[in-house]
Order: C-alpha cells, then sequence, then structure tokens
C-alpha cells in the first residue's frame, strides 16, 4: 500500500505542475494537509493522512518523557485544551541537524531551566526531526520550510490581539538558528528576540548550550564575556573593559546593546555548570640589571582575598616575556576571592624538558660563572573584569624586589590610593 500511496502522489504532483488539474492544486495548497483520497476524487480506498513534517510541542512538564501538547493551525480549541497563555511569554526552542533522528539531551535541560526560569511562560518545541534526520544539505534545503512554518504559526497567533510578538523568543541551535532566522524574516511583524547557538568546538558541540542553561539556573553567578580583536590579545588581559558595551552578560541574561558590527567576545569558563569564573588583569613591569639571554621565566601568583585564597595561578607566557617593560596576563579564579589583599609571585623551577635544559646548559656556557638569572619587580597592578576595579600592589619590601628560579616575591596594596587616579592615567 505504501508503493501505492507513493506512486499516487507523484501522479497528484505532475498534475499541479503541469497545470492540468487547477482544482486539485487548490485542494492541496493550504497547509498540505489534505489526504490523497480527499484530493483524488472517486478514490475507492481512504488513505491516511501524510505524518505532519513540523510540530509545535507546547511543553507543560519537565518530564522528559512527556512530548508535550501539539497546537495545530486554525484549531483555537488546541490552546484551550494545551492552556495556551496568550499574554505570556512564549519561547520557540529550535533543534538542529540530526544523525540519530531523536532529540539531543541539551533539549530537555533546556526546557526544564526557562520552565523554573519563566514560570508562567509557553515553552514549545519544535519538532522537525523528520526533516533534519537528511542528508547535510538537505536539511539545510529545509530550514526555510521549517522557518516559515513558525511564521505561519505566529500570524495566526497574532490574530488574538492579546499576542504579542514583542513577548516572543526564538531560541535556535545549529541550523536552528537558521530556521529562526528564516522566521524571523517571514513572520509579519518583529519578533521581540532571536538567540543563535553554535557550536564552540567541534568536541564539545553542546557546550554552548549548555552556558546558555547555566546563564538561566545560576542568576547569582552570572558569566561576563568581553569584546577583543582576537583570543591571542584576550589570553594576555588586554580585552577587559566594560567601557562602550566591551563586556556583556551571555546567555540569556545578555543585555541588548546598540552596536551596529558584530564583535567577538570572550571568556573563560570552569569545567562544570556553574560556568563563572572571575577574570583579572595583571600588569608587571620587569627589570633586568643583568645581561640573561634568552629571559623565559615561568610565573604563578595566588591571590589572597578577604573571601580565602586561590590556588597558584599560571601565568601563561604567550610571547618571550619583555625585560625592562610592561608585561600583561590574564588570569582567573573558580570561586569569589572578595577584595583582594595579598598576591604571591613564584618563579617555578626550571622545567625539566629537553628543549629546556639545553637552553638552560647553552644559557650557562655563555654568561659570566658568577651570573645568576635574576629579576626584578617593584609593582603589580590589577583589574577586575567582573568589578571594573584596578589596584596597585606594591613588593612588599622596598629593599628586596628581586626574584629568581625557585623564590617568590610578597605583594601588599600600595600606600598611595592608585586605584583613584584618573581614568586617563590608569594602567
Amino acid at each position: 500500500m505504501r508503493r501505492l500511496v507513493f506512486l499516487l502522489c507523484t501522479g497528484v504532483t505532475c498534475c499541479i505542475a503541469a497545470g492540468s488539474a487547477p482544482r486539485i492544486a487548490e485542494a492541496a495548497l493550504p497547509g498540505g494537509d489534505a489526504t490523497v483520497a480527499e484530493l483524488l476524487e472517486g478514490g475507492q480506498e481512504r488513505v491516511p493522512a501524510p505524518k505532519l513534517q513540523v510540530k509545535f510541542n507546547l511543553r507543560s512538564s519537565q518530564d522528559a518523557e512527556e512530548d508535550g501538547c501539539t497546537l495545530t493551525i486554525g484549531q483555537h480549541k488546541r490552546l484551550e485544551d494545551c492552556k495556551f497563555n496568550v499574554t505570556a511569554k512564549t519561547f520557540f526552542i529550535i533543534h538542529g541537524w540530526t544523525m540519530s533522528g531523536m532529540f539531543e539531551t541539551w533539549l530537555d535541560s533546556l526546557v526544564s531551566a526557562l520552565q523554573e526560569r519563566e514560570k508562567d511562560a509557553n515553552v514549545i518545541v519544535v519538532d522537525w526531526l523528520s526533516l533534519a534526520h537528511q542528508l547535510y544539505t538537505d536539511a539545510v534545503n529545509n530550514t526555510q520550510i521549517v522557518g516559515k512554518s513558525i511564521a505561519r504559526l505566529l500570524d495566526w497567533l497574532q490574530e488574538n490581539p492579546l499576542f504579542q510578538l514583542k513577548n516572543v523568543h526564538l531560541i535556535g541551535y545549529s541550523l536552528g538558528a537558521h530556521v529562526a532566522g528564516f522566521a524571523g524574516n517571514h513572520v509579519h511583524g518583529t519578533i521581540g528576540r532571536i538567540t543563535a547557538i553554535g557550536e564552540v568546538v567541534k568536541c564539545e558541540h553542546e557546550r554552548s548550550v549548555y552556558l546558555f542553561v547555566d546563564s538561566l539556573v545560576n542568576q547569582d553567578k552570572q558569566s561576563f564575556a568581553f569584546q577583543c580583536t582576537d583570543s591571542s590579545r584576550f589570553k594576555k588581559g588586554i580585552c577587559l573593559s566594560c567601557r562602550k558595551n566591551r563586556c556583556n552578560g551571555i546567555g540569556y541574561n545578555a543585555r541588548k546593546t546598540r552596536n551596529k558590527r558584530n564583535s567577538k567576545m570572550y571568556l573563560k569558563t570552569r569545567a562544570d555548570m556553574p560556568f563563572k569564573v572571575y577574570h583579572y588583569q595583571m600588569k608587571m613591569h620587569v627589570f633586568s640589571y643583568k645581561s640573561l639571554g634568552e629571559a623565559d621565566p615561568t610565573f604563578s601568583v595566588t591571590l589572597h582575598g578577604t573571601n580565602g585564597d586561590s590556588e597558584p595561578l599560571s601565568l601563561e607566557m604567550l610571547d618571550q616575556i619583555g625585560l625592562n617593560a610592561t608585561n600583561t596576563f590574564l588570569v582567573y579564579t573558580e570561586e569569589d576571592m572578595g577584595e583582594l589583599l595579598k598576591i604571591k609571585l613564584t618563579w617555578e623551577g626550571t622545567s625539566q624538558s629537553w628543549y629546556d635544559l639545553w637552553k638552560e646548559l647553552k644559557s650557562y656556557w655563555y654568561r659570566p660563572v658568577k651570573s645568576s638569572k635574576e629579576l626584578h619587580i617593584r609593582r603589580i597592578r590589577v583589574k577586575s573584569g567582573e568589578t571594573q576595579q584596578r589596584f596597585a600592589f606594591c613588593v612588599e619590601d622596598s629593599q628586596l624586589t628581586s626574584i629568581s628560579p625557585g623564590k617568590e616575591l610578597w605583594f601588599v596594596k600600595c600606600t598611595e590610593e592608585w586605584q583613584k587616579r584618573p581614568v586617563s592615567n590608569l594602567l
């Protein structure tokens, strides 16, 4: 029987294309919900309607086993049966391409987080699995079909004057982001908000979704991202400014800005939720009074604050350290240190890799016997990314500014109120 249905559908399509059956074509166009038996007059056998390719499931339960209540365009009774709240916020969660033909685990996590954060909202899962479980290129081509389906549903909902597009938020993941874009293009009016969630890295392609979930459930630990031209500058701690909208919350808590151009935003995260970390920019002016050849120190800092002490935090060296110059680093902690009180700077011992050992021996051969590696650091300037506060830490003993491998220096807040200087003079 399946084969018969396929042949009949092919025949109908040909008739529409040729224009030889205008009455049949008119019956087939609206929504595509008419059955083959209804289209073919005089058929001896009724054929069941084809399965809907896009379904809108209103989820009221956090039970992942429940599909939800399906909304259908034109059926106002379904809105009542599904307890759709026309005056509340409405979220559409749109999945992407799928290899398995099933929902991924992140979807239920996002549904649950939205229901917990916005208790009165309508949370609708857009199920286009049958169109997404295709060759990737075919799934891409289907995104416009799904976007138009969402637009038609929204246009129908707008027939009720109590329903407002400004309360609609489309959240699309991967190809679902393309779907959301098409929906925004085809709907009559302007959707309140569209969030496109993409892949962070290929081996952790769902991490971006969980960053969004984290922004919903951990309201007391909101992550911030900082605008920067590239990752290397961010890793140097250069880009921790919040001036002119250069920083923003991420995920659900991102605030709307007036930037006309796209910008790259960066942040560090913990391995698991809550993902929030605390970013610090550190600037050290490093002096050298001896010819050291290639100085390649490995530094770490330990932060001591009113809320406790951090673990030793490595200062990532992207370039060779600048001697008689200011060096900038990015460090971050998983816990809030509170107000910083002291900083311990440690020059770690020489690495035992063959490359570093060779450099050490080479340096030894070409320097005077009595010379040793020694650098001088008098001050560390610190800026908090989260609070935007700036502080200056001076070496604890002004007579002892030198540091060498295996040694440490302690820094305390400078006596002058450096952080209160005019902004133009800071760092």
